[in-house]
């Protein structure tokens, strides 16, 4: 998955010119060869392929400002690389926002590698996901299963939130049976789950045999399924709220999907996190994980649901939240993580024989980030894990301390479209903005 990018140079160069913008354009193929490929250059006012994703200008000179009519006909975003480093040169700012005001040329300028890497990933997934590829989803009469009065408030599973995200960003959702997958594990033999299990063991504490073979099964039932479908880049399950068709749960699964296929996963059915998830991935490739976020503003809305009594006593607790899902911090796939640990289940809802992950990220900074419920937006909200929080018996038996950076906790109370965070680790604010830009979509920073 690589973005197209036709390199422009300009007329009247001289010899040392052409010399120097062939070495700079060596040198970007060389830099990021995993991102993009090269289309054959073009001089400027000759016609762009539509196939590009973006033009590269690697070199700059007053003769730019002649012209104008040339530029502002380039209708794909432009990116400037002019430095020997990959990234833009400081003398080029004057140019740049001379193409941004000027001309109201779509203008993209990195000041590190780690930039343009997240725009160029970001054009080749915009592209993916335009060409119609599939995010699986097993679920058979969602909201009406376990904890109906809470499952029926769910906006992802409308219709209508189908048909805007498949309309905003080309992708097919498409739904199967989770009643009917369960039955196609059920039917795996044994020994097939054991070879399995036996290569790719994971670690795993006072869960038994019989549940690690239950959720080995599950795991090989939506491979199989996911081979059957083709071009699947992402998979979930209503899990919780139609538990009553599984005797185990899919973290297991979830870990493998993403560490062996490296396919996203979502807990719970919800796509609208399956999309953030895909579109935030694919651009940052850095840790991240969903989890529920439970503020300290909303107190015991949040306190009885995790069948604890007070959260925990600290300063300033109006900017602070815990991250709990499950019982534990929530599922992140073994690499994300700094301690990952397969337990047995902790809610009441799922079967007795389900099993849970009990995982860390690292400490320090994080951003959570989401698309909204209109796909015409994505919230960020700059955040720190400060420690983990233990509630021995309840379900919070590992959560996160969360913290918000700009001591915004009743603003983030006003921004959030969902009780499901996406955590990502590190500051990566502007690199989420320059992603949003390639999309196309509003942001904001909490």
């Amino acid at each position: 998955m690589k973005a197209k990018a036709i390199s422009l140079y300009f007329e009247g160069r001289n010899d040392r010119e052409v010399e120097e913008y062939n070495r700079q354009l060596d040198r970007l193929k060389e830099m990021y060869a995993d991102e993009v490929c090269f289309m054959e250059s073009v001089c400027i006012g000759s016609n762009i392929s539509s196939e590009a994703d973006i033009v590269i200008i690697p070199q700059l000179f007053g003769a730019v400002f002649k012209e104008s009519e040339r530029l502002k006909a380039i209708q794909k975003p432009v990116m400037i690389l002019t430095s020997e480093f990959g990234t833009v040169e400081m003398w080029d700012w004057e140019i740049v926002a001379w193409l941004r005001d000027e001309l109201k040329m779509n203008i993209f300028f990195p000041y590190n590698c780690e930039i343009a890497r997240v725009i160029f990933r970001s054009l080749a997934a915009k592209k993916l996901m335009g060409s119609g590829i599939k995010f699986l989803m097993f679920q058979d009469e969602p909201g009406e299963g376990m904890q109906a009065y809470l499952f029926k408030k769910f906006y992802w599973w409308d219709k209508s939130c189908t048909e805007l995200m498949e309309n905003a960003f080309g992708i097919k959702i498409l739904y199967k049976s989770y009643k009917e997958l369960n039955e196609r594990a059920d039917s795996i033999e044994d020994e097939r789950a054991w070879a399995l299990w036996e290569e790719r063991k994971t670690p795993c504490e006072n869960v038994s045999d019989r549940c690690i073979l239950k959720a080995v099964k599950l795991y090989i039932a939506v491979k199989e399924v996911i081979d059957e479908t083709g071009d699947v880049y992402g998979v979930g399950c209503n899990c919780l709220n139609e538990s009553f068709h599984s005797c185990t749960t899919p973290c297991l699964a979830w870990n493998w999907i993403f560490e062996y296929d490296h396919i996203i996963w979502a807990c719970e059915g919800d796509t609208i996190t399956m999309l953030s998830k895909f579109m935030l991935y694919t651009a940052l490739k850095k840790p991240m994980m969903m989890t529920n976020i439970y503020p300290f503003l909303i107190g015991m809305a949040a306190l009885k649901h995790e069948k604890i009594n007070e959260f925990p006593q600290i300063d300033d607790p109006d900017n602070h939240a815990l991250g709990v899902h499950c019982g534990y911090f929530g599922f992140a796939p073994e690499s994300f993580c700094s301690r990952w640990v397969m337990r047995p289940k902790v809610l009441e809802i799922v079967n007795e024989d389900a099993i849970v992950i009990d995982c860390e990220m690292e400490k320090g900074k994080i951003t959570m980030a989401k698309v909204r419920p209109d796909m015409k937006k994505i919230t960020i909200i700059e955040a720190e894990i400060e420690d983990y929080v233990q509630y021995p018996g309840s379900d919070c038996r590992n959560g996160a301390l969360i913290r918000y950076r700009n001591n915004s906790g009743h603003k983030v109370m006003e921004s959030l479209s969902s009780h499901h965070a996406i955590i990502i680790q590190g500051d990566v604010t502007h690199l989420l903005v320059q992603m949003a830009r390639v999309y196309g979509i509003e942001w904001e920073v909490v």
